[in-house]
């Protein structure tokens, strides 16, 4: 059973309006180490929103957020920038530089924040973790010469490689086909038992989040309107959570 102090995100009834539209109405849930978590909603329903606030990329207008023990709105900009070196961003497009090699690429936050480092254990750090996500053969590759799934794969190692605690993906499996799915579905529960990372998958698609998580939040209307296992979730009448189903498993009669 999970203790209390086992909580790396607490979120407690959390609000956000943008010009006096209610985005965020009262939202909380806690997520424990080591856990992944899927979080569903329809386009517009406050998903991106909410990873925005726990980063402190945006600030609450009602409730708190607690991340690694920190109240988030009470961090000063110093403190922020330490809590978010132990965040890592998976972001929908990869967001690699396209003018830099996957080496390059992976060395940038490296040596943007943690100067102290050797050449060497520079080297040897994009080396440990292109090999654990199976693509040390595109060391001196440009990302133009990669593929979609292997563009998610580098972005993934790029936030892997400070040793996170905490990983955040939005659409991991956006805009790729099925075999690559299942290999990016794969790396994110690699990821999570490789580096004991806890994380939020932001996700439109049932197949991940099923095989990803561990627990499932969908969000509608502001709130979660349903959490726990995948099973226990989807076993409702309630026709905003069956949605989700309905469309990512039909059944053909």
């Amino acid at each position: 059973m999970n203790k209390e102090e086992d909580i790396i995100i607490a979120i407690n009834d959390v609000e956000k309006s943008f010009n006096g539209i209610s985005v965020l109405n009262g939202i909380t849930i806690n997520i424990h180490k080591g856990e992944n978590v899927a979080i569903l909603g329809r386009s517009g329903s406050g998903k991106s929103v909410l990873i925005k606030i726990i980063a402190g990329l945006l600030l609450p207008d009602k409730g708190s957020v607690h991340v690694l023990g920190m109240e988030v709105n009470t961090l000063n900009a110093r403190e922020l920038q330490q809590l978010r070196l132990k965040i890592g961003f998976s972001f929908q497009s990869s967001a690699l530089y396209d003018s830099m090699t996957v080496k390059e690429n992976l060395q940038f936050p490296l040596i943007r924040n943690k100067r102290h480092l050797t050449g060497k254990e520079v080297n040897e750090a994009i080396n440990n973790v292109l090999e654990s996500i199976g693509l040390l053969d595109t060391l001196h590759k440009m990302p133009a010469e990669l593929s979609g799934g292997q563009r998610k794969r580098i972005g993934i190692a790029r936030t892997l490689i400070l040793n996170p605690e905490i990983m955040l993906y939005d659409e991991p499996t956006s805009g790729l086909d099925p075999i690559t799915c299942v290999e990016i579905n794969h790396l994110i529960k690699h990821v999570q038992e490789q580096y004991n990372t806890t994380s939020i998958i932001i996700t439109h698609d049932l197949t991940c989040a099923k095989t990803t998580a561990d627990n499932i939040a969908i969000i509608a209307d502001g709130k979660f309107v349903s959490q726990g296992k995948f099973n226990e979730v989807f076993h409702t009448a309630d026709k905003r959570v069956k949605g989700f189903y309905d469309y990512n498993f039909i059944t053909m009669k």
